[in-house]
């Protein structure tokens, strides 16, 4: 269906209805209406609280649970997604054994610094250059040895009060920290991939000899509306292991 007058959705848009109540729910989650974990209201209530049918309600919730912003549980509900170790495993980390398949890595801090965005990360995160970031290098380890090596730069205005000890601290993973104690939510990564040779403190850190082979991979990782909130440049020795992506349709 489309229309121009969207009702209480409070907005005129050549848009379908599901499109616009999709927008809404979205604009509901950035203000954390809805927190991680938390289920969302009954659907005769959701619906009625857009001005929407429930038809046009379902499929709205379609989208953003195929998207993995929402997680349905049989039986349950519909809940809002809640980054652990298990999601970031099926849903972002993409590393696996050449013989076979995913495991959880362990992560070594190796870095934490106030710095300055360069040109690059400036135009990754959406912030002036030179404004203040933080930048993270962590090593992530499989069965015990290093295979990834991640510089990840964050917006300093973005994560204020960020510190050495909350990283360290952290109950979870990163996106687990940035949703629960900056409300900021990973819902999907930009990824570009490309062979280079390992630069002499990453290959030290690989325990690979200089020059050696890896897989290069910058990611920018998004929010709701697509803002970007990590910058984030992993090399990885491929000797073993490889970059596994299964998509959808």
């Amino acid at each position: 269906m489309m229309s121009t007058a969207v009702g209480r959705l409070g907005v005129r848009s050549q848009r379908p209805l599901y499109q616009a109540a999709r927008a809404r729910l979205l604009q509901g989650l950035a203000r954390g209406d809805y927190q991680p974990g938390q289920a969302l209201p009954a659907e005769k209530e959701l619906a009625a609280s857009l001005g929407i049918s429930i038809g046009t309600l379902r499929r709205a919730v379609d989208e953003l649970v195929a998207d993995g912003v929402l997680i349905r549980q049989q039986g349950r509900g519909t809940f809002v997604a809640n980054h652990d170790r298990e999601r970031l495993l099926y849903y972002f980390f993409h590393i696996v054994a050449h013989n076979g398949g995913k495991g959880q890595p362990a992560v070594a801090l190796q870095g934490f610094e106030r710095a300055r965005a360069d040109a690059d990360a400036a135009a990754r995160l959406g912030i002036a250059e030179q404004s203040p970031v933080w930048r993270i290098r962590n090593v992530q380890s499989l069965q015990g040895v290093p295979v990834i090596v991640d510089d990840i730069t964050l917006a300093a205005a973005r994560f204020p009060r960020l510190t050495r000890a909350r990283v360290l601290g952290r109950p979870s993973t990163l996106y687990h920290l940035y949703q629960h104690d900056f409300g900021l939510t990973i819902v999907r990564t930009s990824e570009r991939l490309r062979a280079v040779t390992a630069p002499d403190d990453v290959a030290a850190l690989l325990g690979l000899p200089r020059g050696a082979p890896v897989l290069l991979i910058r990611r920018v990782a998004l929010s709701y509306h697509d803002e970007p909130i990590e910058w984030r440049v992993s090399h990885v020795n491929t000797a073993a292991h490889e970059y596994f992506s299964e998509l959808g349709s």
